[in-house]
């Protein structure tokens, strides 16, 4: 819901998504006839009035002079410092609420509304429109929304639902761990896997779309097939475009090439997945014109087990395509290179992972819950580096009292998960890669709060357990098998802001031959 393929070329930065939260969901206020001083708070509360204000001229002068437009991340520990807990976003007479602790985002999603809106999404839901698409549970709101999600979380965010796909899972690591030692033997030291990104993209891709279309694409063959080819370049080409329209007023789609382009990559995109659903579809057809029960896991369950119209599959299905590829391949990145700069903790993974799969044996999802340290690894490096370092939220429903202060509905909030998870004050010396932080062993762990990435409640990611399950198998197996080192050409590797925490470079590793490994 990247440092890869598509925002290695797509320079989408999270200014998107604060420009979104500000001036967008503000114009949503406007066209609402809603006003965010309208109710009255009781005389007790402080209102928006009492707290610190940056104008958002302000905002962007630091994002294009002070060079914070790619490191939008560090840009709230900074504004944090100046402003505090808690401050006001202002653009002409509407506003922001800026929440920057752990306290505040807490009592936000404690209170958040029975249908959370996280602000508006009309470029997206627009292209829908005019195609006769139906929306998915990126784009769709209020009640719909609702309905939409209970069809969608069946048979995906449960944990027993998500052990259902181990077996693809397993054949998609399978492949991939054959790819690492393919590219290993084509390097001059035998043991280099260059532009891993680039690869864990291609990994978390095919593994998404194994379960979301139930086939194989061909992400992970040495020659990538023409179509699957420009579905990739469709994503990042529709992403692209997403933020350069985002900041531009609909007039200029007259004059300039950028709404067509953006067109045209949401073509791509819809037209290889809707080839794939149909595909099964007739496969399904078939099956019941023969009297034969349909067998199939996700989509065929969507397909034959559901009312969903076959417009709404589709958009469904391209929404959370799109969104399951990120987490995945952004975070196996960041934790192969946490791990290589921590190799006290890699070994103490190794060792944990040694002591459950024996011999060639393939890790299992019960193999999983018995490794308490694996699952702390990934959940520290999202820490670390949150998939996304901002999220909004639109009050569309109540007045709400945050902090002590009294906001009407119609306030847009947006929380700074980046900034919360680098608070000392929750994770002593946060700058460190400490696992053991989150090992249920007796000792107090942070408050969950402090790193929310797959977000809470009700609009929390609903593939949430199967980007887990993809991690942890994935980095199981490959930790078992290879010793994972940075390639020291490299060098010091920072994060940039791109829609998600991505690399300022490309990044390569060295994966050695453990001994014994032979799967």
């Amino acid at each position: 819901m990247a440092g890869h393929l598509v925002l290695r070329s797509a320079e989408t930065t999270t200014l998107r998504l604060f420009l979104r939260s500000t001036t967008v969901s503000l114009d949503l206020k406007r066209s609402a006839g809603g006003n965010v001083t309208a109710s009255v708070p009781p005389g007790s509360l402080k209102t928006e009035a009492d707290l610190p204000e940056v104008t958002l001229p302000t905002i962007l002068y630091r994002l294009i002079f002070k060079g914070y437009y790619n490191r939008m991340h560090e840009l709230q520990l900074y504004e944090k410092q100046l402003y505090g807990p808690m401050y006001k976003i202002r653009g002409g007479n509407n506003h922001t609420i800026a929440l920057n602790t752990v306290e505040l985002l807490e009592e936000l999603m404690r209170k958040d509304d029975k249908y959370p809106s996280r602000g508006d999404m009309a470029i997206w839901t627009e292209y829908r429109d005019m195609n006769g698409l139906g929306y998915g549970p990126i784009t769709e709101e209020r009640e719909k929304w609702s309905k939409l999600r209970s069809v969608l979380n069946k048979r995906m965010l449960h944990p027993k639902d998500s052990v259902k796909y181990e077996d693809m899972v397993n054949e998609v690591v399978t492949d991939f761990v054959k790819r690492i030692r393919h590219l290993r033997k084509l390097s001059s030291t035998g043991d280099l896997v260059p532009n891993i990104s680039n690869e864990l993209y291609r990994f978390s891709l095919e593994g998404i779309s194994r379960i979301l279309f139930e086939t194989r694409i061909g992400c992970l063959e040495n020659k990538i097939p023409a179509e699957t080819q420009n579905f990739i370049d469709s994503i990042a080409q529709m992403l692209t475009y997403t933020v350069v329209l985002s900041l531009l007023p609909k007039w200029t789609r007259n004059y300039l090439p950028f709404w067509q382009r953006y067109i045209s990559g949401w073509d791509g995109i819809f037209t290889f997945a809707c080839k794939l659903i149909d595909r099964k579809m007739e496969d399904i057809q078939k099956r019941l014109d023969a009297g034969q029960e349909v067998a199939g896991e996700y989509l065929s369950y969507l397909l034959s087990s559901t009312n969903m119209s076959k417009k709404d599959v589709y958009g469904s299905v391209a929404e959370l395509l799109l969104a399951g590829v990120d987490t995945t391949s952004n975070t196996m990145m960041w934790a192969f290179y946490l791990l290589s700069q921590n190799p006290k903790v890699q070994d103490t993974l190794y060792q944990e992972v040694n002591n459950i799969i024996k011999g060639d044996k393939i890790p299992t999802a019960e193999d999983i819950n018995n490794m308490p340290f694996l699952k702390a690894v990934i959940k520290e490096t999202l820490r670390i580096y949150p998939v996304v370092v901002m999220n909004a939220r639109l009050s569309s429903e109540n007045d709400k009292i945050i902090g002590g202060h009294f906001f009407s509905k119609k306030t847009t909030f947006v929380m700074h998960h980046y900034a919360i998870s680098q608070d000392e004050t929750i994770f002593p010396e946060p700058r460190l890669f400490k696992p053991e932080r989150w090992v249920r062993d007796g000792r107090e762990r942070p408050t969950p709060f402090g790193s929310i990435p797959f977000g809470f409640g009700v609009r929390g990611c609903v593939g949430k357990r199967i980007a887990e399950l993809e991690m942890h198998l994935a980095l199981a197996r490959i930790i078992k098998l290879f010793e994972v080192k940075l390639d020291p050409n490299v060098g010091e590797i920072k994060a940039l802001s791109r829609t998600v925490l991505v690399a300022d470079r490309t990044v390569n590793f060295h994966f050695l031959e453990r001994k014994h490994a032979t799967t």
